[in-house]
């Protein structure tokens, strides 16, 4: 019976050239392991203090920038693709995913409604499943995540 490192090994085909083995693998499987990759180089998230708390604007930095980058991965969205359709110039959204800046709420909402408009793109296009964090697929809407603008609106009342 053949395992999945079975079919992984059937789906590789290797190269010699000059003395040096080279993995042939398809375009869409390469690219789709270097979103991964790049995916996986995360801002790291900052150390807590002596207490255990989190310096807040750091954290916040980091976070929504780990967020913003595993995101626009999962979607296939290349930074200039993601900044032209947010509106934003593409050295403002390095900034945000390295960490470096904590940006607008109209640049968060610009990014937002731009990943979801790529998500509901995407969604067509694949029948409309869904999947969840955990990586099981579910069918039907995604579920709005509350956007920072709302949560701004609800505690100034």
């Amino acid at each position: 019976m053949k395992g999945k490192g079975d079919a992984m090994q059937a789906a590789k085909q290797t190269l010699n050239l000059s003395g040096e083995e080279y993995v042939v693998i398809r375009h869409d499987e390469y690219e789709r392991l270097t979103r991964m990759a790049k995916a996986a180089e995360l801002p790291p998230l900052p150390e807590p203090d002596a207490k255990g708390n989190y310096p807040a604007l750091e954290y916040m930095r980091a976070s929504l920038a780990r967020d913003v980058i595993r995101d626009r991965a999962r979607l296939g969205l290349s930074q200039a693709e993601l900044a032209r359709r947010a509106g934003i110039r593409v050295e403002t959204l390095n900034r945000i995913e390295g960490g470096k800046v904590l940006p607008s709420i109209a640049s968060i909402d610009k990014i937002d409604r731009a990943l979801k408009a790529a998500e509901a793109a995407a969604g067509k296009a694949a029948g409309s499943k869904r999947r969840t964090a955990n990586g099981k697929e579910r069918h039907g809407k995604a579920r709005p995540k509350a956007t920072r603008r709302k949560a701004t609106r609800k505690a100034g009342r």
